[in-house]
């Protein structure tokens, strides 16, 4: 029996134009795509954001310091669109836009910070997928607080690795401010940090935070202990056996499994490249992999702290609503899998159903959004079945709920986003959609060869 050793396929190495080709058509997708989201798409209904924009109106047309349970620390920010909006008749408008430019904003400091730190094919990747394939898409449309938070947590981290540590930690104390449940997630990655570059100084960062906390509660509830929580943090009592309990009170374990595996909140569903391996493959990426860790620390400390919160939900708010930054490290480690592609089918195929996962994810939550609590969720109208129905049947989870009931009616702007999506899908797609098919190609060549080669 003898077998022939087959020669290695050749391979197509990317001329000098190919990448400008290719840089060109990404470029142009990233401006159309957040002027789609500046222009086609409407904005989602107010709520929580209204709580928010009411206590903005109140402070700047009567002088009322609000003495809410949200904090004024990101609204503070957008009252210059206010004022505009305000001028022209249309303060909502404009602030409705507050995310969206916040994003936009945030890309374009990544960009200019990391484009000679990391390859710039991967960074236009990463960008690509954080905007339009992950859970920004959706929650960039309303005036919620997670996405400021998480833009400046991204951008202050980016600062930190580009040797811009004071500002750094200035930008990432105010993000956590805002959202003050994010300081044991904080305070993590602020350990991972002082791991790496072994100052201990550095904690003081998290004491900053906790202090910027405190001092608002003072200025607006009169106490720095009081977090406005106090006497409502609790849901309705239901079906589900932990329900109706205050604060932290909800089990981890079940906490845990849902955040990570329920159809409707889990997090394998809504950003499935944060449980892919990458590590092996930025071992020549530096700042990569140092960004990559202290994004999983943040991560991992919310993680933790929702799953035991009453709330770990999000209630009806699309996909898990309080974990909005796990799409960080999610996008990234897509990007650096494509940029840097496996040496099997089998990682190819992985890559590719994430991929396709988390491109369906953006653009669903862009232009579909969530499913119709009211007569989905609520079948009594009290919300007693909520949880089993909307958080862990598959399909009623916002993600597939559209191809149940059929999509509902577009605007004409959502139609165009929707092929524009399609569009920047397929382009993400088709380099390791190629690639896996010329493994299966190449190990169906290599099988046959050898069958035809052993001599009976």
């Amino acid at each position: 029996m003898s077998i022939r050793v087959l020669e290695r396929p050749k391979v197509h190495v990317p001329c000098e134009d190919d990448y400008r080709v290719a840089a060109r058509v990404e470029t142009g997708l990233i401006i159309a795509g957040f002027a789609g989201m500046l222009f086609l798409l409407p904005r989602l209904d107010w709520g929580d954001g209204s709580v928010r924009y009411v206590q903005l109106t109140a402070l700047l047309t009567q002088g009322t310091v609000p003495d809410g349970k949200y904090s004024m620390v990101g609204p503070l920010l957008s009252a210059p669109l206010w004022l505009i909006g305000n001028l022209f008749g249309s303060p909502a408008w404009w602030t409705l836009r507050y995310n969206s430019l916040l994003l936009m904003g945030g890309m374009a400091f990544v960009w200019f910070a990391l484009r000679d730190q990391l390859p710039r094919p991967l960074l236009r990747r990463f960008i690509l997928l954080l905007v339009f394939a992950s859970m920004f898409a959706h929650h960039q449309l309303g005036y919620n607080g997670e996405l400021f938070t998480a833009m400046l947590v991204l951008t202050g981290t980016v600062a930190l690795v580009v040797g811009r540590a004071l500002p750094g930690w200035l930008t990432v104390v105010i993000g956590v401010a805002s959202t003050p449940a994010a300081l044991p997630a904080m305070a993590l990655m602020t350990v991972r940090w002082v791991w790496d570059v072994r100052r201990l100084r550095w904690l003081l960062a998290v004491c900053a935070a906790v202090g910027l906390v405190m001092v608002e509660a003072w200025l607006r509830r009169g106490s720095p202990f009081t977090t406005g929580y106090e006497a409502e943090d609790r849901g309705n009592r239901t079906i589900m056996p932990y329900s109706g309990l205050p604060g932290f009170s909800y089990p981890i374990f079940f906490g845990l499994l849902s955040l990570v595996f329920s159809f409707g909140k889990g997090l394998l569903f809504f950003a499935p490249g944060l449980f892919l391996p990458v590590r092996q493959r930025l071992s020549h990426l530096p700042a990569g992999r140092q960004l990559y860790d202290l994004w999983l620390a943040f991560v991992l400390g919310l993680l933790l702290l929702y799953a035991m919160y009453w709330s770990w939900s999000g209630s009806s708010f699309w996909g898990p609503r309080y974990l909005l930054f796990a799409a960080v490290p999610a996008a990234f480690a897509l990007a650096v899998r494509c940029y840097r592609p496996g040496g099997s089918a089998v990682a190819d195929l992985v890559t590719v159903l994430a991929l396709g996962l988390s491109i369906w994810a953006g653009l669903n939550g862009a232009v579909f959004g969530d499913v119709d609590v009211p007569q989905v969720c609520w079948p009594d109208g009290a919300g007693q079945y909520e949880a089993p129905l909307c958080f862990y049947t598959p399909e009623f989870s916002a993600l597939w709920y559209p191809f149940v009931a059929g999509a509902k009616p577009l605007t004409t702007g959502q139609w165009i986003y929707l092929a524009y999506g399609l569009a920047v899908g397929a382009y993400l797609l088709i380099g390791p959609l190629l690639r896996l098919a010329g493994h299966l190609r190449t190990g169906a060549v290599t099988a046959a060869a050898r069958i035809g080669a052993v001599q009976w």
